[in-house]
């Protein structure tokens, strides 16, 4: 049975900094790429960062660059994503997603796979 679980939310004040861990038992997780998207209020779910399954690429949203880091330790089947100078805007319900696909065309770089975690609450007060 798939389990995808984000864990590491909270709040937050301005400036500050998070992690957000993602446990996924796919049994493919060492060749899947993964994918944190994130819904903010008012917002339809957006994409935030990626990884392929080695590790050795990474892709960001432009609200991102710069600020969060995704990384992965495919001995724990884990994902993480390493958020600093978080902002009020960075607010809502962090998701992991497993199994996709990365760079997938010139517009899309990361196409998400069937495997969803339930989210987790990042909060950044002002």
């Amino acid at each position: 049975q798939v389990h995808v679980v984000e864990t590491g939310g909270g709040l937050v004040q301005a400036g500050g900094s998070l992690r957000l861990d993602c446990a996924a038992s796919i049994p493919t997780f060492v060749t899947s790429a993964m994918g944190w998207f994130r819904q903010t209020p008012g917002r339809e779910r957006e994409f935030v960062a990626a990884i392929n399954w080695s590790g050795q690429n990474t892709y960001y949203a432009d609200f991102v660059k710069g600020r969060f880091t995704i990384s992965r330790d495919n001995a724990k089947n884990m994902v993480s994503l390493q958020m600093s100078r978080l902002e009020p805007e960075d607010t809502g319900v962090y998701s992991c997603n497993a199994d996709g696909i990365t760079n997938y065309n010139t517009t899309l770089a990361y196409l998400p796979g069937n495997y969803w975690g339930q989210g987790t609450q990042v909060t950044v007060s002002s």
